[in-house]
């Protein structure tokens, strides 16, 4: 064991403090510092690739990615180095494939076997079968299209059909009829005709990574989305996000007017439980990875078939999730990061 973690970042980017670091990296990498571990910033650019693949495997246990894939100019060569260093005993925090498999939103499909998600909640891989199934959701009532890896709400539709008496023979809504369809990126509006808007999210199915998910959608986001913070497999806090008013709105986003409250776990004791207790089975669905370092998921409010309450879970985020408003959280982070180092290297010394 090395005693070294390595944190990786890009020079560019919105995510940026004044020291040119993210805001939460440095408390990281103090926290770990105060607790005897050695512990560095690296700049992550393509050029760079062997040469930080070669101080990383010669140097580092682990690594710790910050680098939200937007900023990059290749995700996949960030990723070829990820996997690389992973195969090659550095323990990635997360694990490249963890992290796509966990922030994508298909992950919700491969759930809903669980009492996580909508049965009635599908992912369209080709165009045809979205032109095929689509229409015939909608004709159930109000649905919610989510672009695989969109962030801050893009590409993230809900769609309510307006000619309530356009279905056709077969349960189909037809492509004449006008829908009202509402971006969460910033709540606007826009009224089209079905064909005409499905044409338009065409261009989120084509593509590498490309696909679409459809599951209903859940009037009671009214009363706000429920975030679960968590550090490994510990839920450290609850944010409570009440979308703005207004008839259409529905984003959870602070750039869309959300308002936002910070709980402690324990004030969502029954969330917390059906969250952990499925922990199990969101490992095993989503590839056997190690949970990530840091991660969420969102759930929102429903009403199951008795009239009680029930959670249903919206989306899960873990390629670069920040917590500048409670930097005190790097402690747990250092804690944790080391526990799993030390774990890995009492696994490998009994082999």
């Amino acid at each position: 064991m090395k005693k070294k973690v390595v944190f990786f970042e890009v020079r560019e980017g919105t995510d940026k403090g004044p020291d040119g670091y993210r805001p939460d990296t440095m408390p990281m990498v103090n926290a770990l510092n105060e607790r005897d571990w050695e512990a560095e910033v690296i700049f992550y650019s393509d050029d760079k690739k062997d040469e930080i693949l070669e101080k990383v495997l010669t140097e580092a246990d682990a690594y710790v990615s910050r680098i939200n894939p937007g900023n990059l100019k290749s995700e996949k060569v960030y990723f070829e180095m990820l996997h690389e260093l992973v195969n090659n005993g550095v323990i990635g925090m997360a694990h490249p494939d963890a992290m796509s498999k966990y922030g994508a939103k298909d992950a919700l499909v491969k759930l809903r076997d669980t009492d996580l998600v909508p049965s009635d909640t599908f992912s369209y891989y080709e165009i045809e079968e979205f032109k095929r199934n689509f229409p015939k959701q909608l004709a159930n009532g109000e649905r919610v299209l989510k672009q695989n890896r969109g962030s801050t709400g893009e590409g993230i539709w809900r769609v309510v059909l307006i000619d309530i008496d356009a279905i056709d023979q077969h349960g189909s809504v037809k492509l004449d009829a006008k829908v009202r369809c509402t971006e969460a990126k910033d709540n606007h509006v826009e009224e089209r005709e079905l064909g005409e808007f499905m044409e338009f999210c065409e261009q989120y199915i084509v593509g590498d990574n490309g696909m679409l998910v459809d599951m209903p959608f859940l009037h009671r986001i009214k009363e706000g989305e429920i975030r679960i913070f968590m550090i490994n497999d510990k839920p450290m806090n609850v944010v409570h996000k009440k979308p703005a008013d207004g008839d259409d709105a529905f984003s959870a986003t602070l750039f869309s007017g959300a308002k936002y409250r910070y709980d402690k776990p324990e004030e969502w004791q029954e969330l917390m439980d059906l969250f952990t207790g499925n922990l199990q089975s969101i490992t095993e669905k989503l590839g056997g990875y190690d949970l990530p370092l840091i991660w969420t998921a969102d759930f929102i409010l429903d009403t199951d078939e008795q009239g009680n309450d029930c959670y249903v879970l919206g989306e899960m985020n873990c390629s670069c999730v920040g917590f500048t408003s409670h930097l005190s959280l790097a402690h747990h982070v250092a804690d944790e990061v080391i526990s799993i180092i030390k774990q890995a290297d009492e696994v490998e010394c009994h082999k």
